[in-house]
Formats: structure tokens, C-alpha cells, sequence
């Protein structure tokens, strides 16, 4: 995940509407589907689908009342606390 990415998608949210990115995910997801996807490829799409659900969990978060920036750390803390 890459936080750029993901402040990007909040910004996104912000001036537009978060059915735009759960649209995106949709088609993602299908085109991960194709046999022909090379492994680049699907790696790709792995990495934009999983910032993408991170964006839309950071705005879940900043909905809630949490600070943009506050809701961005906590995230990128979760998931590195996943991870190790």
C-alpha cells in the first residue's frame, strides 16, 4: 500500500463521491479475472484494488470524526501492525 495513493483516493472522495472509487474496485476486480492478465499485471491491479479499499476505510474513519491525517496514520499503523 502506498500512502500518496491513498490520500489521493481520500482527496478523490472529498470533491467527488465515494461511489466513483467502490465503481472502480468493481471493475478491478473483473479485469483480474481475464486468463491472459500476465503476473505483472495482476500485481498491478492488486496494489491499485488494495489502495483503493484502504481509501475507502480512511474515509470510513474521517466519516466517523476522525482527522484526515489522524485517520491516514492509524491506517498505515494497522496494517504494518498486520503485516509483522
Amino acid at each position: 500500500m502506498k500512502i500518496p495513493f491513498i490520500k489521493h483516493f481520500v482527496d478523490f472522495i472529498e470533491k467527488n463521491d465515494i461511489d466513483y472509487l467502490h465503481e472502480t474496485i468493481e471493475v478491478l476486480e473483473s479485469l483480474a479475472d481475464l486468463p491472459t492478465l500476465k503476473d505483472e499485471e495482476m500485481e498491478v491491479i492488486g496494489e491499485l484494488v488494495s489502495n483503493l479499499y484502504g481509501a475507502v476505510e480512511v474515509q470510513k474513519e474521517i466519516l466517523s470524526g476522525t482527522a484526515k491525517k489522524e485517520a491516514l496514520n492509524g491506517f498505515i499503523k494497522r496494517v504494518l501492525g498486520a503485516i509483522n
